[in-house]
């Protein structure tokens, strides 16, 4: 650290006080010293060592009288003296930092103490710069929070908007009496029923993306075969698979994989995938699942051979609301929770999931740990 000038003077100054001091003290100890050998020497006359040196003092010899003292008087000078010069130093260096500590707290989050420390003061500088780099990430990140808080409320105002709209005016034609026949105010009450449906779907997907997000949720925990889970649900495709001429099929291998985790949730995650499989590969005449076992782990995954996903939507297909697709057309439309909810899924479950695209072929891959410890949510939800 680069002291003030105030501060140099300030340590030199005590250098030179603490020096006039330890040489003050040095002869006033020096003088009681002789003082008490002259007066009392009759006690050490009879001892050889204090009978010379008392013989000395009495001459003044002063360069004589055992020369190791002033070897003594240097050495107790010098490291009293630097020992002091330290301690202020030090003393310094905390005021620095104390003074840059007041500084970012009054809202300059992006500057650092300046200077280098050495030791404990280094370590302590280091432990501040870490802390303040952590507040600056919590910050942030309730920063996107409020962000992406206000981005939900606007992007589900906007979906849930255009079908209350449609119901709202077939309703009011309706109650209005403005249709010509039985069969018209069929269309109506039939058109509002449609959308009303919709709005639930997009009711539901939030609810159930809201909930998902949460750490805590809890999973009913049980023991199924993740083979036999995955071939039920393809069996529940097989009508529309057929209607869009495309081949639904389930590969596996093992064939039986047991697995422990919440059946019901998981399905969810697959229904998912493969409603976007019919929806967004309907160009394709393929959809294939894989499932395998990977070390402690099932492997899984779904891919269809329609049309690729570009690059820079893949970045993009988990975050909530994103559709690849950037028309609302009626065939495709949908809350864009689908893929959020997913990876919400899997993530509560311990896995991974990632999507990318390999020789024409969008796959969405998948890892789910076999065994989920049901403690995990309990301590969890309890702690």
């Amino acid at each position: 650290m680069d002291l003030k000038r105030r501060e140099k003077i300030r340590l030199m100054m005590e250098a030179v006080i603490t020096t006039g001091i330890i040489i003050l003290v040095y002869f006033a100890v020096f003088v009681i010293l002789r003082w008490v050998l002259q007066t009392f020497s009759g006690y050490f006359e009879s001892i050889w060592f204090f009978g010379d040196f008392l013989e000395r003092l009495q001459t003044e010899q002063l360069m004589t009288i055992a020369p190791f003292l002033l070897v003594i008087l240097i050495t107790v000078v010098v490291a009293v003296v630097y020992w002091r010069l330290k301690r202020r130093h030090r003393q310094y260096e905390l005021q620095h930092i104390i003074d840059e500590l007041h500084y970012i707290a009054q809202g300059n989050y992006t500057h650092r103490i300046r200077g280098q420390y050495r030791g404990d003061l280094k370590k302590v500088v280091d432990s501040i710069h870490m802390l303040v780099d952590s507040t600056l990430e919590a910050m942030e990140e309730e920063r996107r929070i409020e962000q992406s808080k206000d981005e939900l409320i606007t992007n589900v105002s906007h979906d849930i908007r255009t079908p209350l709209t449609s119901i709202i005016g077939y309703l009011s034609l309706v109650e209005e009496g403005r249709y010509q026949s039985v069969e018209e105010l069929t269309t109506y009450t039939h058109t509002a029923y449609e959308k009303a449906k919709q709005m639930k779907v997009m009711v539901d997907d939030l609810f159930e993306y809201t909930k998902v997000r949460q750490t805590t949720t809890p999973l009913n925990i049980t023991d199924f075969d993740i083979v036999q889970l995955l071939e039920q649900l393809a069996a529940d495709f097989e009508l529309e698979a057929s209607e869009k001429g495309m081949e639904l099929s389930v590969h596996a291998s093992p064939e039986r994989l047991m697995m422990r985790g919440d059946p019901e949730k998981l399905v969810r995650v697959f229904n998912n995938l493969l409603t976007n499989a019919f929806k967004y590969g309907k160009d394709g005449d393929k959809v294939l699942v894989d499932v395998g076992q990977e070390g402690p782990q099932a492997k899984i995954t779904v891919s269809n051979n329609g049309q690729p996903i570009p690059e820079k939507s893949l970045r993009h297909l988990f975050e909530r609301f994103y559709r690849g697709e950037e028309s609302r057309s009626q065939e495709t439309s949908g809350t864009g929770l689908g893929l959020a909810i997913a990876k919400s899924i899997v993530e509560l479950h311990g896995g991974t999931i990632q999507a990318k695209t390999e020789n024409g072929w969008t796959q969405f891959h998948l890892l789910l740990p076999l065994y989920i410890r049901q403690k995990t949510y309990e301590s969890e939800l309890f702690d």
